[in-house]
């Protein structure tokens, strides 16, 4: 740890604290403020005389071309992985309004679980869905049934939201098949099985206190109308009928399906064979809801009496209305990367070495500063599973039980203080129609408690093992 690195780091805080005062107090475009603060950050790395690995490994000085190609290679990255998710995503809310089908499993849903236990329905309903799906699919995947909960049941908004997003963000950060985790499975040699156990123990009580808990103390402080719900184009056909409820259910839960099965060929399949290369083709994100939206065409379109114009009209409509979102994900994405390419995530590390924690603490610590830093959970996953690679060495009586609770901390340290370098938060804020200072006072909270929770959580079962 040297000047340089205390300097990339409070570079990298100067700009976080401007891009929130661009956004907050002047108004700017979102996008155009992470685009600044991402000129900002990499032009105080050359300043600072910032060397950097070219694509064949050798260093090469950081320059001002570089500071535009790391913005737009992250922007690409992000947007590789999301637009299409979020854009099918997009289309199957459409389709669950106008076949009335959110309103049908909303209906069933508060009559099984009732007013008063409808929050653990949502629980149960994330947990399920979050658990192969990445956290932006299951987020559009179950935004109009939250949206017609809120309405049917009357309760606060938060009261439903909140739960719903801290058991997607959980399942996201700490589960396996999810990339940051089963990156530190396999840069810590870990036990897979072990790390879904303590997943789902550490990870279901951390969520209730994100979700449930914080939920009831801060839905009477932050008021926040849920956004309406989509209204149908036209008056109902005469021949028209709401889909059933089994037809509805298994509609939303293909995708999930098909990316679950995939899970199971790539733990269970050897490599190479036929099978396991067209269910992982299968349950790739993009190809799974894809096959989900042309099921759903005819289950929620052209079954329930609308015409195939009509369910293709619907589809286009409702992209226009993300279109802002996804650009500001892509910029979110961008920064993140400037963030990384500029050294902070080395200079955090390397901070972070000199400590004398525990194996776990010094994880969960190196995985939230860089979370912070760089807004993206699945780098803080990567470089400090890696920087604990050595650390792991050093304690051979550490048990795999006590390997896996590690990864958990580390998972729940790389969802730590969502701001506004995380494409996360922009998605949450739109999806959830929030301001930026009502995101920052629910979601940015809620993933806080998510990552403090967790690590004690697991940090006690560490001790106590």
């Amino acid at each position: 740890m040297n000047a340089a690195d205390w300097k990339l780091i409070a570079l990298a805080l100067v700009a976080i604290g401007t891009l929130v005062l661009l956004i907050t107090r002047y108004k700017v475009n979102a996008f155009i403020a992470l685009l600044l603060a991402s000129l900002l950050v990499g032009g105080g790395a050359v300043a600072l005389g910032r060397v950097a690995k070219d694509a064949a490994g050798k260093d090469v000085p950081y320059t001002v071309l570089s500071i535009a190609r790391s913005f737009s290679d992250g922007l690409g990255a992000t947007l590789g992985g999301i637009a299409a998710v979020i854009a099918f995503g997009t289309m199957l809310g459409r389709l669950l309004a106008e076949s009335g089908g959110a309103e049908v499993l909303a209906k069933r849903f508060a009559a099984f679980f009732g007013a008063g236990r409808i929050q653990w329905c949502i629980m149960a309903l994330a947990l399920a869905i979050g658990l192969t799906t990445w956290f932006a699919v299951g987020l559009v995947l179950l935004l109009p049934i939250l949206l017609t909960l809120t309405h049917e049941t009357k309760q606060p908004f938060l009261r439903l939201a909140l739960p719903l997003l801290a058991c997607l963000s959980v399942m996201h950060g700490v589960m396996p098949p999810h990339p940051g985790p089963v990156v530190a499975v396999e840069a810590l040699k870990a036990n897979m099985g072990l790390v879904l156990f303590w997943g789902f123990v550490i990870g279901i009580p951390t969520a209730a206190v994100a979700g449930p808990i914080y939920a009831k103390i801060i839905s009477g402080r932050v008021v926040a109308d849920p956004p309406p719900i989509p209204p149908k184009t036209k008056s109902a056909a005469a021949g028209f009928r709401p889909p059933g409820f089994w037809l509805t259910l298994f509609s939303i839960m293909l995708p999930v399906a098909l990316m679950l099965v995939a899970t199971v060929a790539e733990l269970t399949l050897p490599k190479g064979i036929p099978a396991r290369e067209v269910l992982t083709f299968l349950g790739n994100p993009t190809i799974a809801l894809l096959i989900a939206v042309l099921f759903c065409a005819w289950s929620l379109g052209t079954g329930c009496g609308y015409t195939r114009a009509e369910v293709w009209k619907f589809t286009e409509q409702c992209i226009g209305s993300v279109g802002m979102t996804i650009l500001v994900v892509g910029a979110g994405g961008g920064f993140a990367r400037v963030l990384r390419d500029s050294g902070v995530a080395e200079s955090i590390g390397r901070a972070g070495q000199q400590a004398d924690l525990s194996p776990l603490l010094y994880g969960w610590l190196v995985s939230a500063f860089i979370r912070v830093a760089t807004g993206s959970a699945t780098v803080a996953i990567t470089t400090a599973s890696g920087l604990l690679v050595p650390v792991i060495l050093q304690h051979p009586e550490l048990s795999q039980h006590h390997i896996a609770l590690i990864i958990v901390a580390i998972g729940c340290g790389s969802l730590f203080l969502s701001h506004l370098n995380d494409s996360g938060f922009w998605i949450v804020k739109d999806c959830l129609g929030l301001t930026v200072g009502q995101t920052l006072r629910t979601w940015t909270v809620c993933e806080t408690i998510v990552g403090v929770a967790g690590m004690l959580f697991s940090l006690l079962v560490y001790k106590l093992i």
